[in-house]
């Protein structure tokens, strides 16, 4: 029995809609076309909207008239009935009697809840009770209670679970944990806070409404703020898909939901489900357009409008996209949301339990998974988020980052870090408060690189399904993880590894241990302009921060952010070349009618230095004038400054016992390269690579091979001669007469799947996929090695230096 075959022999009765007009496979191939290369597993994040409901969409703005719903016309009365109708269409999805409820449209969840912040009634009686997993737009309302003299703290939520997944609904079968209370100033009316999970996908049972509001004394056990009139807020931003709360059964005082959640389309649109005894609570300050009755310009006099929406409803509603959600809604009552439930489960069930089967070879767990884990199939368990982290054999985790980018690299889009989920995220990876200052303190904030500190993941990955998602979308994810996280370590990682851990990076005396050379220069290319291209030569000089005018330049945007080709690709198409004998910079682009030509010694710089920051280092640097500046933005398409490096304040530094590792450029400068003076690539290596790209190829039947040129990886310099990859091995070298140590590998990023092709810049995954497969170190994918002067010989190099073609590569691997 293949994989499928098991898969539908459990989970046939609910996966892929059995019962709709359409199968799964049916709504994949005529309404996600554009998934065909394409495994999306973000729904938490933001599900995807199919194309016939856009197609739907468009024929209806494009047939139909809509006017401003604050007028008497026919066309905006067209709008207020339909503005009307998706109210209706809201409250009925969670079973909301519009004698009791009422819809106010808000800009998204988030200013739904912003909005409950504003208004309600906090006091110093007042308390904010709120799950540890709640979303930091959650922990934003405790800012509102805090400052107006209210308590605050934060619960875990234990509930005791039947053998079929099921949340028992008695009072005794719910524990709750109570975190230190927070007051800012003093220390009844209450609130209470419930959701999903979005970091583990665990959800609250939906009784927590009812023993939360008439049993709140016997839940908090004794606590001194058990008492008093509690009120709760649902934030169903994401579980609303599947499981939309009953509000007939479960009387929530205010829900708040978004709809590019839901549907995909439209962003920038949620809703605040409102009680109307709770809406009465909230006293609003400001009035506009829109929710007054009348207001008189020069004396202190406004009469507000009555109703709950257009009460709150500042300014025009966002029209257009309420008139769109129809289409959405249209969508889940053809499939049903308890379809819906049934086939994310299935599919967020299939994916743990594999995941929780994976095994390296000497026996240890692959995978760690956050949250509640029931594996059998239950009706009270319709999560749709796998969160989790991978280990390798020895015990010590996988960075989430590295899952993401190699992820990439295979078409899978997927979320990592702590999701906005700060609570969550410390409770399941075990981080302390003073952890996660360190963390901080470190360096590491949101949506960065640090994915891994002290030996701790600082967030996880995360799975999440959407109606549309497919077991194929499973599956391809789990062998992602088998061919990337499971298999032995390469030969080559083996090999860095020991090195990296045990050899000493010598620094003075080795040029005398330097045996015969089988190597030599082959090209010299130096990049005058940060991200642009550079220009090969036959021979040039050196200065104190490698080859003389390299990455001396750089493109600024107006507010500040360095401009890369991976932001910017048309800097590929920018091409430099330096005249050392009349001290010219030319530069040329397509798209710029002239040639650039810009003096060394410029006379064309605008009075004064600047300063700023960029990877830790301060540099000063020089500013040209406006001519100069319009030139480059029409180049790149967009506003942007040219600056020059004068001078860098930074020092990289060895590790602790001067090891090679992979450590970056060394008590030497630089100016706005990334991570040292010089990047040596071998020929060698590169035709190696193109074999194996080429086998890759054959293997998969899928056209010509790519062709790799050693210049795609932006070396300074290109060697030819001698063993693939014989230069993983090197600590020093001599290139002529000068002497250089090696740093370690360069980590290689998407950059290196950029090429030109017929005046255009495109982008594949390759060679980057290609490399991560046998060139992947600790989370880093390295191919060529980093150079910087060596100190030991600094006395060596003098402004007479000079690299040429042709000259002998001398190394030593001790």
């Amino acid at each position: 029995m293949d994989g499928q075959e098991e898969f539908l022999k459990e989970f046939g009765d609910f996966y892929g809609y059995p019962n709709a007009p359409k199968s799964i496979d049916e709504i994949r191939s005529t309404e996600f076309k554009r998934l065909e290369d394409t495994v999306y597993l973000d729904h938490a994040g933001a599900t995807l909207y199919s194309e016939l409901q856009m197609e739907a969409i468009f024929k209806d703005l494009t047939t139909t008239v809509y006017g401003n719903p604050h007028s008497q016309s026919d066309s905006s009365s067209a709008t207020s009935d339909i503005v009307r109708e998706a109210r209706r269409q809201v409250l009925d999805y969670c079973n909301a009697s519009q004698k009791d409820y009422k819809c106010i449209f808000t800009s998204g969840a988030t200013a739904a809840l912003k909005l409950i912040g504003e208004n309600f009634p906090w006091s110093c009686k007042s308390t904010f009770m709120y799950t540890m997993e709640n979303h930091n737009s959650v922990l934003g309302l405790r800012e509102y209670a805090l400052n107006q003299g209210a308590a605050a703290f934060a619960v875990d939520i234990n509930e005791a679970v039947d053998q079929d997944g099921a949340s028992r609904s008695s009072l005794t079968s719910c524990k709750v944990l109570q975190h230190p209370v927070q007051i800012r100033n003093e220390a009844k009316i209450l609130e209470g806070e419930l959701t999903e999970c979005n970091f583990s996908g665990m959800r609250f049972s939906l009784d927590l409404v009812n023993n939360v509001k008439q049993n709140a004394e016997k839940i908090l056990e004794g606590s001194p703020y058990s008492k008093g009139h509690w009120m709760v807020l649902i934030d169903a931003a994401k579980g609303f898909a599947t499981q939309p709360p009953d509000l007939s059964l479960y009387p929530a005082d205010f829900v708040v939901i978004s709809f590019y959640k839901l549907f995909g389309y439209p962003t920038g649109l949620g809703a605040l489900i409102i009680r109307n005894g709770a809406a009465k609570l909230l006293k609003k300050t400001y009035f506009s357009g829109g929710t007054v009755a009348a207001s008189i310009a020069d004396i202190d006099f406004v009469r507000r409008r009555e109703g709950v929406e257009e009460q709150f409803e500042d300014g025009t509603i966002s029209f257009l996209s309420i008139a769109s959600i129809r289409h959405g809604f249209k969508i889940f009552n053809t499939l049903t949301t308890s379809a819906m439930c049934w086939h994310t489960m299935s599919l967020t069930k299939f994916l743990k339990r594999k995941l929780l089967a994976l095994r390296h070879e000497n026996g240890e767990s692959v995978c760690t998974l956050y949250g509640n884990c029931p594996l059998k199939v239950s009706r009270h368990d319709c999560g749709s988020i796998v969160s989790f982290n991978l280990k390798r054999p020895d015990g010590s985790w996988f960075g989430h980052r590295e899952v993401e980018k190699l992820a990439s690299l295979y078409g899978i889009q997927l979320r990592t870090g702590c999701f906005c989920n700060p609570g969550a995220c410390a409770k399941y990876l075990g981080l302390s408060h003073s952890d996660l200052l360190s963390n901080l303190e470190a360096g590491h904030v949101c949506w960065d690189d640090n994915d891994v500190i002290n030996g701790k993941p600082t967030g996880a990955v995360r799975v999440s399904f959407g109606y549309m998602s497919t077991y194929e979308d499973a599956k391809k994810f789990i062998d992602f993880i088998r061919s990337s996280f499971i298999s032995m370590p390469s030969e080559f990682e083996k090999r860095y590894l020991l090195r990296s851990k045990s050899i000493p990076c010598p620094t003075e005396g080795f040029e005398d241990r330097l045996p015969s050379s089988a190597c030599h220069l082959k090209s010299i290319t130096i990049y005058p302009i940060k991200s642009c291209a550079g220009f090969s030569v036959n021979s040039w000089p050196l200065s104190n921060t490698g080859l003389q005018y390299d990455r001396e330049w750089l493109l600024k945007s107006l507010t500040g952010e360095i401009l890369t080709q991976k932001k910017v690709p048309e800097m590929f198409l920018i091409k430099t070349f330096i005249n050392l004998n009349q001290q010219i910079l030319s530069v040329e682009s397509p798209y710029c009618k002239s040639k650039l030509q810009i003096k060394l010694d410029s006379d064309s710089y605008l009075p004064g230095k600047e300063e700023f920051y960029l990877q830790n280092q301060r540099y000063e640097v020089q500013c040209y004038e406006n001519e100069i500046n319009q030139w480059f933005s029409d180049a790149v398409g967009q506003p942007c400054t040219l600056v020059r490096c004068c001078q860098s304040e930074y020092c990289f530094s060895l590790n602790k016992n001067r090891s090679m590792g992979m450590c970056r450029d060394v008590n030497s400068k630089v100016n706005f390269a990334n991570e040292a003076q010089f990047l040596l690539i071998s020929e060698e290596s590169v035709s190696d690579l193109n074999n194996r790209l080429c086998s890759k190829t054959q293997k998969l039947s899928c056209g010509a091979p790519p062709n790799v040129n050693p210049m795609r990886f932006r070396p300074n310099l290109v060697i030819s001669g001698g063993e693939p990859y014989a230069e993983d091995g090197w600590r020093n070298l001599r290139i002529g007469n000068t002497y250089f140590s090696s740093l370690g590998g360069c980590n290689r990023c998407q950059m290196i799947n950029f090429y030109q092709q017929t005046g255009q810049v495109k982008k594949t995954n390759e060679p980057l996929a290609t490399l991560a497969s046998y060139r992947r170190v600790k989370g880093k994918i390295l191919f060529g090695i980093l150079l910087r002067y060596d100190p030991g010989n600094k006395a060596r190099l003098d402004t007479n230096s000079w690299l040429k073609v042709g000259d002998e590569v001398h190394s030593n691997s001790e």
